[in-house]
């Protein structure tokens, strides 16, 4: 599977262009809003939410940013991954 970048997004479609997986991480300054995670149902339990998050704090991080999660998903992604809490901004 192989993810497509855009500023703030990563996602995969199929080869008729319909979406199957993305990640959304706008920008505002120095800090993204990881804000939305999905999966289409035929890749569920794949690990591919997984896989969207992780190259989404690699890309986060070569950026020289922070993140804030506010999808559900996300927040619970950096919960099981504390290694990579260092991104996160802290609330104030």
């Amino acid at each position: 599977m192989k993810f497509e970048y855009e500023p703030g997004r990563i996602y995969v479609s199929d080869p008729t262009g319909d979406l199957l997986a993305e990640v959304t991480f706008p920008r505002s300054g120095s800090i993204t809003d990881i804000n939305h995670t999905y999966v289409h149902s035929s890749l569920r339990g794949q690990g591919v939410a997984d896989k969207l998050l992780s190259a989404a704090v690699s890309q986060i991080r070569s950026d020289g940013l922070k993140a804030r999660a506010t999808c559900t998903y996300a927040i619970k992604w950096f919960e099981e991954h504390p290694e990579q809490s260092d991104l996160l901004v802290v609330p104030e």
